[in-house]
This record gives C-alpha cells, structure tokens and sequence, in this order.
C-alpha cells in the first residue's frame, strides 16, 4: 500500500503514537461537526500541529518547513492577490534570493494552490507544509512591508476632497492589514497607525496650522516629525479618525475623549484618542497601548540588584503607603504594575482605581474613576476599604481629601500604593505636608517613596565607544578617575534606531525608605533639602547617580542622563 492510499490515522498511529480510542472520538467528533480528522486530532490535543505536520508529509511526499524565512522575502505577490484569500486557504508564497516555495498548512486546497500558481504566472514554484502560526506571520509581514507607505499616500491623494465619501465607508472590524478600500483618507490613517506601531511610538499627534499639518510621532519619550499632508485634507482625517473612535463629528469647539481598539498583524492595539479645539482646528492626540505585551515584571524595570531585593520586600509590607513620583510619562504606572504583578496571588485581594484603566490584570479588580457621575478618586477609595482589601492602587494622588482616607486605609492594615507628581522623592514628602497633611501622619503611614525617570537605551546595532571630555562627565557627575581607562558609549544612528543613536528605554530610581532617622526628621521639618542630605547620608543613590552608573554600565548617554534628571 503506497502511503498516499494509507489513511491520515494509520501514519499517525504509527508516527507519533496515537491510540485508537483518541482516533475513535476524533471521527465521532467529525461525523458531527465535519472537519478533517487531523484537525479534530490537534483540537482535542490528541496530537500536536508539528506531528499532523510530520503524517501529512509522509502522506503527501512533501517537505516540512518549521520556518519560514521573511529576510529578502519578494512581497510583488501582494499587489495581486488578496490578504483574505491567503489567510482563508492558510498559504503564502515564499520567494528569497535562496528559496522558492508555496507553503501551504493544508496540502488538500488543491483548487486555491492552482489559483495562486495562476495569479502570480509561470514560476516552478513546489510545495511544503509549514505550520499555521508561520504562514500568518509572513502574511502579515509581506502585506506591512509590501504596501505604500503613508509618504507616498500623501503624495498620490488627489486633489479632490473626500469629505463625502469618508462618511459613508463602513468602519474596520478586523485586522489594519485586511483593509483594502481604495478611499486615500483610510489608507493614509491605517497606514499612519500601522507605520506607529511598527516605529514603536507611545503617541501620534496630528496638529493643524495656519497654513499646514503636522503629523508627529512621540517614540521613546521624545515627539518627531514623521509626516506633513496637505492641509486640505485636514477636516477629512479628523473625520475619519473621530468616526473610528465613535465620536461626534458635528462637535467641534468642545474637546472630546474616545477609544479605538485595532488589530496590526499579530498585535492587539488599544488606542486613547483625545481631541482639544485650537484656533486653526481640532488637534487629536492619539495614545497608543500594544496589549499583546506582557506586563513587566520588577526584575524588568532595570533596578539595581540590591534596591531590587528592597522593593520586593517592601512590596510585601503588610500595610503602609509606598509612592512612586515623577513628571508625566516616567513609568510610574508601569512600576505600580510590575508591583501589583509581582504580588498577584489567589491569597489576597487586590483592587485599584484608576483614571484610566490603561492595562487589565487578571485576578484584580480595576475601577475606572467617571468625575462624570461623581465616581472621583476620593470617592471610590472609600467604597473600596468596604470591599476588605488587602492592596489597594490609587492612580494618583491629587487632593487631601484623597491622601487622608488612603493614610487612614494604610493605618488600619492595608497596603497603599499611590503615584504623585514631584521632582523627587523628598519632594513628596514636601508636597503632602503642603496639602494639609499632619506631619505624624506621614511620618507613621508612608513606608518609601521612589522617584524615576525613564532614560533612552544606547542602540545596539548602532552602539560605538568613544572618551568624552571632562566637562562633560562633570555634568553628570562623574570624574576620569571613575572611567578606570573604561570607554564610554554612545549610538551613532542606524535605520534600526531611526537614526537617534537610541533604542528601547529603561528605569533609573531613587528609593527613600522610611527609617528612624527620617520619620523623626519629618516630625521636625518639611524642607526638602534636608530630607535629601538626611537620606543620602544613610546611603540612597540619587537619580543622577543612578543614571551615572548606567552610564558606566554602557546603557546610556551623558547627554540622556542630563536631559532627564536637570531641574
């Protein structure tokens, strides 16, 4: 019997061990469902993809591809074949420098194989199989690399206006990738957003004036100009961007909020629109939060091992106020995650309320404050100490009647985490005794306070060594001797990096614990000078020091230690 007349189930009893009980339920389960009997098999965990894989090549007398290579990849076929038709038959062709092949996860679409051979012409294309997961990924990296970008977008629009014509488009439900409207307004959106996400940017900024438009991309912390349409075109993208996050079009003298949650690739993307009117037109600013990322943990943040071994244990506190402060932007809400992430765990109850809700933690109950219908910080913190708590995040810290019910939470057993805006850590404490708060009460619920700032990452395609000035180095405090004959580094820019020299970004921190020493000095004075030199007296590393030693280390730049830690 050659093994193209032999049934998928033998192979497979033979290949990788399948029992026949497991192949009896399997066809029960097509008699009534339909399907192919492998997949039934994979479903019910009965086999693996890689062992349906391994029969089907038996089987078929095709090879297995475990990787599907995207370097050099011809991504021509996108111009003529449909996403949806690729994604439907699970199959794409893969043409490099070294290989030709169509990879196919099911060697039976004989039909849509014969299609695609005659869609892209005479080739010699063969066949193998590859898994599904594979297959997808280089779709979507074919069909993001393989189209327009936004520049040239612009540069086709025509002259016309589409005001009219954006109305009456139906909005995207599925994957950015899958649109194929020919209406320039959304591909110039979907690829604006797509190209973000790619460039990894936290913001978009669309700014009208007088006589043009900016469009500009915030990217590790600092916002650069990225694309400058026609500002005819202006009302239209507004419109359509403001009808993607379901607002009203016809409101434009009031700022409006509103939500947009979209699919790039493999990437799930929620995004925060805000719109503020200004004198030549509504300015939108777009927040966008890649879900399909894991939350850090602490051991991510880049905290040095021993204030490592601090926080862990302070974070295990039965009960007090640990607060991180810092300017907008600095991380803090990403270390009250790692935080509450760290100690996540059946045993105790964990809730939060939040202005917004930004990333949603299993096993913790998240509220989102709504000043609205009078749901403030304040308010919900006293219902929440109703609900028995063991942890309770407030998103922040902004009026005393807020500081005096979390004091009163963290004085009768509940463990408090809270962000408030200072330069630094002593500066917090300046800022809650100004607020109204008693300085005993302090002194006896606050347990640490960390101040941080996020600092950008050397490239590392683009990383060189270099020995700076003495000058320089005294900026940030650091002397030649310090160096040991050690270079520096910095990035010298590279189309990786977009050619700032920098990529990815990190933590520097400063931790006050509260001693003996400080509580008693808090009880006396609020000045935060002399709760800086008290503190440092008793060992705690400054923001600049830390950044310093990152220096050191080969992270970072002078020049990014100096710009984020000068007051």
């Amino acid at each position: 019997m050659n093994e193209l007349t032999k049934r998928i189930g033998d192979i497979l009893k033979e290949t990788c061990g399948l029992s026949e009980e497991s192949l009896e339920k399997a066809r029960a389960v097509q008699e009534q469902k339909g399907g192919r009997i492998g997949e039934v098999l994979v479903e019910q965990k009965a086999i693996t993809e890689a062992d349906l894989l391994k029969a089907l090549s038996i089987q078929f007398g095709l090879p297995v591809l475990s990787d599907l290579p995207t370097e050099g990849l011809n991504t021509d076929f996108t111009q003529v074949l449909p996403i949806q038709f690729l994604k439907k038959y699970k199959m794409v062709p893969v043409v490099t420098p070294k290989e030709a092949w169509i990879a196919v996860n099911d060697p039976l679409v004989f039909q849509a194989m014969d299609d695609l051979r005659l869609s892209l012409g005479p080739n010699g294309l063969r066949t193998v199989l590859a898994p599904y997961s594979e297959i997808i990924s280089a779709i979507n990296y074919a069909y993001d690399v393989g189209r327009d970008s936004a520049e040239q977008v612009i540069e086709g629009m025509q002259e016309e206006d589409d005001s009219d014509r954006i109305l009456s488009e139906i909005e995207e439900t599925g994957d950015l990738l899958d649109e194929t409207s020919d209406a320039p307004i959304i591909r110039l959106v979907n690829l604006m957003l797509s190209q973000a996400v790619k460039a990894r940017a936290s913001d978009i900024h669309v700014e009208p004036f007088q006589n043009k438009l900016k469009i500009r991309y915030r990217i590790d912390g600092i916002l650069y100009d990225k694309l400058s349409p026609p500002k005819r075109i202006y009302s239209t993208l507004v419109s359509r961007i403001k009808i993607m996050a379901k607002l009203n079009i016809a409101e434009k003298r009031l700022p409006q909020d509103g939500r947009i949650e979209i699919k790039i690739g493999n990437k799930n993307v929620d995004i925060r629109v805000s719109t503020l009117p200004t004198t030549f037109g509504e300015r939108v600013v777009m927040r966008l939060l890649d879900k399909s990322n894991v939350l850090l943990r602490l051991s991510d943040l880049g905290l040095s091992e021993d204030r490592l071994k601090i926080v862990d244990r302070l974070i295990r506190t039965p009960y007090g106020i640990i607060l991180v402060t810092g300017p907008t932007g600095s991380g803090k809400t990403t270390t009250l995650y790692a935080a509450l992430t760290t100690i996540n765990n059946p045993d105790i109850n964990i809730i939060t309320i939040e202005d917004p809700v930004e990333y949603q933690i299993e096993g913790i109950g998240q509220i989102h404050v709504n000043p609205k219908i009078g749901l403030t910080f304040a308010k919900g913190l006293r219902s929440i100490v109703r609900q028995d708590p063991d942890v309770i995040l407030v998103g922040e810290i902004r009026d005393l009647e807020t500081v005096e019910i979390a004091i009163q939470s963290a004085l009768t057993g509940h463990l408090v985490f809270s962000t408030i805006h200072t330069n630094d850590s002593a500066g917090a404490v300046t800022r809650l005794i100004d607020m109204g708060t008693e300085p005993f009460l302090v002194s006896s619920s606050v347990i640490a306070i960390m101040a941080q700032r996020l600092i950008r990452v050397i490239c590392g395609e683009c990383k060189e060594a270099y020995t700076p000035d003495e000058e320089s180095l005294q900026t940030i405090g650091l002397t030649p001797e310090m160096l040991d004959g050690k270079p520096l580094y910095r990035g010298a820019g590279c189309p990786a990096c977009l050619h700032t020299g920098y990529s990815g970004r990190r933590g520097i921190f400063e931790l006050l614990v509260f001693d003996d020493a400080i509580k008693t000095l808090i009880l006396k004075t609020s000045d935060s000078s002399a709760i800086r030199r008290e503190a440092v007296s008793h060992g705690m590393v400054t923001l600049r020091r830390d950044g310093a030693q990152r220096v050191l280390d080969g992270v970072t730049t002078i020049e990014e230690v100096f710009r984020v830690t000068q007051e």
